[in-house]
């Protein structure tokens, strides 16, 4: 195989794991959390499974990632088949709501913390071996990180919009729910597409760095120290 290949199957084989189980165990924690608090739909859809498969949407967990991949893009980031959640079968459907956002980006959170732990049985693997597995876990730490900061962002639909929306007083919380249909355009251009443009015109404006990357890079200098991996 061509030394270019080889790269690109290296790097392809170093991240398809972590994104695959990041993104998915993310919504297989939303349609847990949601069946625990009395809601049946992903349940009859099969849905409350960690078998990663049931989640995977082919362009949010595989195209997308894969492009932002070979484009060099900073950060990682893509989604699974939406978890379905009825309110109707909730007891107290705010709150549950906002339990059930909050649920995929902890999950995230524990991934990176079980990622974490894990490299400390790399030396036990042969050395070829042991080098490929540190480097997924180490992708797996920092791209649940992105994913559970990204998430939290306060803009519906992202977790983090989800959940301030079940904290607010009801007024402020209905008009913050009623962007949800441009919500995720406004985290793109946001993150995006106003960056490209206003380099373009020589501005130094990096919202992705300063409310996602920043926060990660935080987040994994907490985990080594707390984990010993430094």
């Amino acid at each position: 195989m061509p030394d270019g290949l080889t790269d690109i199957a290296f790097v392809v084989s170093i991240w398809a794991l972590p994104v695959l189980f990041a993104i998915t165990l993310h919504e297989a924690a939303h349609a847990w959390v949601a069946a625990r608090l009395g809601d049946p739909t992903a349940q009859s859809l099969g849905r409350v499974s960690f078998n990663p498969l049931r989640h995977v949407e082919p362009f949010g967990t595989v195209i997308l990632p894969a492009l932002l991949l070979f484009m060099q893009v900073p950060f990682l980031f893509g989604w699974a088949k939406p978890v379905p959640i009825n309110p109707n079968y909730l007891v107290h459907p705010r709150r549950d709501m906002a339990l059930v956002a909050a649920a995929g980006p902890c999950a995230n959170l524990f991934i990176a913390c079980v990622s974490a732990i894990c490299i400390h049985a790399v030396p036990l693997l042969p050395a070829d071996v042991g080098e490929w597995v540190l480097r997924n876990l180490i992708n797996s730490m920092r791209l649940n990180l992105v994913l559970a900061i990204l998430n939290m962002l306060p803009m519906p639909p992202l977790d983090g919009g989800r959940v301030l929306v079940g904290l607010l007083p009801e007024r402020p919380a209905e008009l913050l729910s009623r962007i949800e249909r441009f919500g995720l355009l406004i985290v793109i251009a946001m993150l995006f597409i106003v960056p490209m443009l206003t380099g373009r015109l020589g501005w130094d404006f990096d919202p992705a760095g300063f409310l996602v990357g920043r926060p990660v890079a935080w987040l994994m200098d907490v985990l080594v120290t707390v984990f010993g991996l430094g």
